[in-house]
């Protein structure tokens, strides 16, 4: 019963996000009502002590991410920056490749470090305009950035400094290079059928009529009359933000330490800073600002009669963002703490593979959760020795461990619920209804990628 129960309040916020109901609402209902139905007496506390608490906690690390990734966006858009992006991506590559290029620029910066959710405020301006200008239905856009930005460049790649490809090293004792081959041919596998399943859904469209679409909301809002920049000025503060946050994630470590004191004169106590869990966050939010500052001082003539109102709408849109990811979290916090939750953990240990019991494990609890690290996380944290111990029976290298992990990671972690699919929809505009169906089309790509994957290394060694 408990297990119905974890998966019933998991539906009901699925079923809501789908049908357009507000995830910030949705999120407390469908997790205390699991709380409910488990243990009445402990709704109160469930409320306060974990979910307000992890939303909260979400919000406070990562609302100046959203925020300055919303006006760094919306100053990309207003500016004109996107639009010479695109007439230069149009002249070299063509109008039909536009989805190819979108791609690309999305595996670009999150592989530079840039964190997804600020990939999807800086693309979507200049993808915008891109599918307009090509004539591709709007509504393939977010399954578009989910191929550039959610899959291959976040889990498979060798050395991306994405978290997901940086929790399985404290358990396994390894790099955020592990298993690079196979990692390579995770890479291409879905970068391969994600760009055939694209493509056969643009020509699809094509052949019904469908254009880019009328009923339209969150356009780019550049004027029709402005003076584009030169490709190489509107390219620089994306390159800026990519090699900043790069460099600064390097160099803040060595400018605080390990952890940081700080004692002003009106604190009664020093504030202690643990600097290895902020600085990744730190160095997106000063590789921002750098990216702002830079599109100010080259086109402030441009924009300066839309600063205002435009500020407001990136704004706006941080603040819708932020709150939706944050109640999700504070949803995959309450569900992973009922007894159900840990019933179905305790019972995907008696599959007997190590790497497809791993693989499932991770998925399904990432799935679950709504969320790649968190499910990866408390899948590792109560299953890592077990794994290690059948790896080593079996002489499997914990690198590949590592690479399965990731990759499973971000498999069934795009659910509808999921904090990044929900941040992607709102920031194009569109709906479940109209757009999940073809970020679900990667979703499956993804998940089947990490299991050829282990066929791979079952095969033929390869690590």
């Amino acid at each position: 019963m408990s297990v119905i129960i974890a998966l019933a309040a998991l539906a009901l916020l699925m079923l809501a996000a789908y049908r357009g109901y507000s995830v910030i609402l949705f999120a407390p209902i469908a997790a205390l009502g699991a709380v409910l139905l488990t243990d009445p007496s402990a709704v109160a506390p469930a409320f306060t002590g974990v979910f307000m608490e992890k939303m909260v906690g979400f919000v406070k690390l990562y609302f100046p991410v959203f925020l300055l990734g919303a006006v760094f966006g919306k100053l990309i858009e207003i500016s004109g920056f996107s639009r010479s992006i695109v007439a230069a991506a149009i002249r070299l590559f063509g109008t039909r490749q536009a989805m190819l290029v979108i791609v690309l620029v999305c595996a670009l910066l999150t592989y530079g470090g840039v964190s997804l959710f600020v990939v999807v405020f800086a693309v979507y301006p200049f993808a915008a305009e891109m599918f307009r200008q090509s004539n591709i239905p709007k509504r393939l856009i977010p399954a578009t950035v989910a191929l550039g930005a959610f899959a291959f460049t976040m889990d498979a790649l060798p050395g991306t400094p994405q978290i997901q490809n940086i929790i399985p090293t404290t358990f396994f004792g390894t790099t955020s290079w592990a298993a690079p081959w196979l990692g390579v041919i995770g890479t291409l596998f879905v970068f391969g059928l994600g760009m055939l399943y694209l493509e056969r859904q643009r020509r699809k469209a094509q052949r019904a009529g469908e254009g880019y679409g009328s009923e339209l909301r969150n356009e780019p809002e550049t004027p029709e009359d402005i003076a584009l920049p030169h490709p190489l000025l509107a390219l620089s503060p994306l390159l800026l933000v990519g090699v900043a946050n790069l460099l600064l994630t390097r160099w803040i470590p060595q400018w605080y330490g390990t952890t940081h004191s700080l004692k002003l004169a009106g604190m009664a106590a020093p504030v202690q800073t643990e600097v290895a869990k902020l600085t990744a966050i730190w160095a997106v939010e000063a590789a921002l600002l750098l990216g702002i500052l830079l599109v100010l001082v080259s086109a402030f003539g441009v924009i300066r009669k839309q600063l205002a109102e435009g500020s407001k709408t990136a704004v706006s849109g941080a603040l819708l963002a932020a709150m939706n990811t944050a109640s999700e979290y504070g949803f995959g916090a309450v569900i992973a703490s009922l007894p159900g939750f840990l019933v179905l953990a305790d019972a995907l240990k008696s599959i007997p593979n190590p790497l497809v019991n791993e693989a499932v494990t991770v998925t399904l609890l990432a799935g679950i959760t709504g969320s790649a690290s968190g499910g990866m996380s408390i899948a590792l944290a109560a299953m890592s020795d077990s794994f290690i111990a059948a790896a080593n029976a079996a002489n499997i290298p914990l690198e590949v461990l590592h690479r399965v992990a990731s990759m499973a990671s971000g498999g069934m972690d795009t659910l509808p619920h999921n904090g990044a699919v929900i941040t992607l929809l709102a920031v194009t505009g569109l709906t479940h209804r109209e757009a999940y169906k073809d970020i679900f089309g990667i979703t499956i790509i993804k998940t089947l990628a990490v299991f050829f994957v282990i066929g791979v290394f079952y095969a033929t060694g390869i690590v």
